[in-house]
């Protein structure tokens, strides 16, 4: 029987137009859970990363097996969470090849990436992959958080158009499938995210509380002072702390997304197109913007699925900015020249470098006795191996996290050839209470991950 002062997981903190999740408190665990030292109310969250055009796999891939190995060049902004990683090599996307259809490797790497289907090929309406195992994840548990799952990335999609051989610009920027016919369209803009988060259920109310916001200069936290303050009153010393660190975070993002918000303008971007008021002009601003907004998510519980862009399947984006000017997708063709080589593992470096920051932001929020990463499962990877060969198996994966304590993390695993990626994510749907049979060609469970 639970206590009579134990507080509801789902509490808000409510004002005009605005509802703000809470983060995991003691005082949400049922007593017998705090008494016996092992908290079992702990919620498991699942994000899926997906970076383009493959990876340098001999600047990836560890030279030793198990947890005597040392992380390559391109895996080194990861050192100091070597102990929070599993490094996957062997696994494949098989569903992703040819199989008859010739050229389209990169629309049919991200549509099977989550799926493990093949991407029926057209450029028309009659698209057609499957469902994705994020969606799998939502329809099973998503009914416990406010919003089922939250799709997130940098580059704006299409939903129809030849963007690759004949294959539809949907196969190319849509990572999530609800259906086999549906895709998940990703919000690309932190402002939008932010209010999606953070807003009311009421539409009209919510733009009344942002236009007063805009108007007076105020913050959200404004609106649910009376609320927080209530609220801490009913609490001990160490979920104070907590529920004023979260709303610090809450704040400080806040602060940044109106930023990001004042400087961008109309920037003019490729194709005579206009990036967004709302997007910052920085890339590296745009990915950890939106990787802390796909943080809080998890911190307050408002979602525990996730799935994350960096770049569409196929980008040509240049990486002038870290001394690459030439455009990703021309350089991953790199047909053996050392010089594109060398270009090609400073940008796969700089998508780690991002994917280490998300990871540090996770393991710096204390959740139950150990940190809110231990309680979330990251997949990190790409659907081409090789971009030059652009094969699909031996795939760059990674997963961080430790799934609850269901994960034995800090190793290099090395699986048979051509083991399937699905098997990865029946394994995961398992850890957080969501078991399905198969999911595309899939063989089974994939073994070791446990230790």
């Amino acid at each position: 029987m639970p206590r009579t002062d134990q507080i509801s997981r789902r509490t808000v903190l409510r004002g005009l137009g605005t509802a703000i999740a809470l983060p995991w408190l003691e005082g949400m665990a049922p007593a017998a859970d705090l008494a016996g030292g092992a908290i079992r109310s702990l919620p498991k969250r699942l994000a899926f990363l997906y970076v383009p055009n493959g990876a340098h796999m001999q600047a990836w891939t560890p030279s030793k097996e198990g947890s005597d190995f040392e992380l390559p060049f391109i895996l080194e902004p990861l050192k100091q969470y070597k102990d929070d990683l599993l490094v996957l090599t062997g696994l494949a996307q098989d569903n992703a090849a040819a199989h008859g259809d010739g050229g389209g490797d990169h629309a049919r790497s991200l549509a099977s990436f989550l799926t493990g289907a093949h991407a029926v090929k057209t450029d028309g309406a009659n698209i057609k992959a499957g469902v994705s195992v994020d969606q799998v994840a939502a329809q099973q548990i998503g009914k416990l958080t406010r919003f089922p799952s939250l799709e997130l990335g940098c580059d704006r999609g299409a939903q129809s158009g030849n963007c690759d051989s004949g294959y539809s610009c949907a196969y190319s920027s849509n990572i999530s499938w609800r259906s086999p016919n549906t895709p998940m369209a990703k919000e690309v803009n932190p402002r939008l995210v932010f209010d999606r988060l953070f807003a009311n259920q009421s539409r009209e109310e919510s733009s009344a509380a942002r236009a007063k916001r805009n108007l007076y200069r105020r913050s959200i936290l404004d609106f649910v002072a009376e609320d927080a303050s209530q609220l801490k009153g009913r609490l001990g010393s160490t979920d104070r702390r907590k529920v004023d660190e979260y709303l610090t975070a809450v704040r400080e993002l806040e602060r940044r997304v109106a930023n990001a918000d004042s400087h961008a303008g109309d920037v003019e971007v490729a194709g005579g197109f206009k990036k967004p008021t709302g997007i910052p002009q920085d890339f590296k601003d745009h990915i950890r913007l939106m990787g802390d907004l796909m943080v809080l998510a998890f911190q307050g519980d408002v979602t525990r699925v996730s799935t994350f862009m960096f770049a569409n399947e196929g980008s040509n984006k240049s990486y002038s900015f870290i001394g690459v000017p030439e455009g990703h997708h021309d350089l991953s063709h790199h047909g053996g020249d050392a010089e594109k080589h060398e270009k090609i593992k400073k940008i796969n470096r700089f998508h780690l470098e991002q994917f280490a920051y998300m990871i540090g932001k996770l393991k710096s929020i204390k959740e139950g006795g150990g940190t809110l990463l231990d309680n979330v499962m990251l997949v990190y990877g790409s659907g081409i191996g090789d971009g030059d060969r652009h094969n699909h198996n031996d795939l760059p994966i990674l997963l961080a996290g430790r799934g609850g304590g269901t994960l034995k993390a800090g190793r290099h695993l090395k699986y048979p050839k051509d083991t399937p990626l699905n098997n990865l994510y029946l394994s995961m749907l398992d850890r957080v209470g969501a078991p399905i049979g198969s999911l595309g060609d899939s063989k089974g469970r994939l073994p070791n991950l446990d230790g």
